[in-house]
């Protein structure tokens, strides 16, 4: 059974995020990346914002804000250590990237923490990043409550 274009284009798409999934602490180039897909470098930015919702950039970044939330929870590491470990080549860069998208810095976010004895796949999925949004961005109220 032949694959559609649309179907194609995602299954290139996913290998492709599958790649910075397994190597999110090793530095990634957009060539690279648009290799495994199998498309120009400018085309992959696009067509990975049409199919994610985010840049390869940024979903990186999240990708390893979340792993370095779960080793700020996990291990009593330096958070300059957790920083490199997850692929930050910089404390400034990773300190800045991490409070934009969590909301506090990550040694904040380690003393806030409290040692809760749930299964891990559940606390990732509960404490995954999410994109913030200004008041500005917010929908309005229907009013419906």
């Amino acid at each position: 059974m032949a694959l559609s274009p649309q179907e194609d284009t995602n299954r290139r798409m996913l290998r492709a995020r599958d790649e910075m999934d397994r190597r999110y602490a090793e530095p990634l180039d957009l060539v690279a990346l648009a290799s495994v897909a199998h498309l120009s470098p400018s085309r992959f930015g696009r067509v990975f914002k049409d199919v994610f919702g985010e840049t390869p950039h940024r979903y990186l970044q999240r990708r390893r804000v979340e792993r370095a939330m779960a080793l700020l929870r996990q291990t009593d590491r330096p958070v300059t250590q957790v920083a490199w470990d997850v692929g930050f080549a910089s404390l400034g860069t990773f300190s800045r990237t991490f409070s934009a998208i969590v909301g506090c810095s990550p040694s904040e976010f380690r003393q806030q923490t409290e040692v809760v004895h749930v299964p891990t796949c559940f606390v990732a999925a509960w404490t995954r990043p999410r994109e913030r949004t200004t008041v500005s961005e917010k929908q309005p109220d229907s009013g419906a409550d």
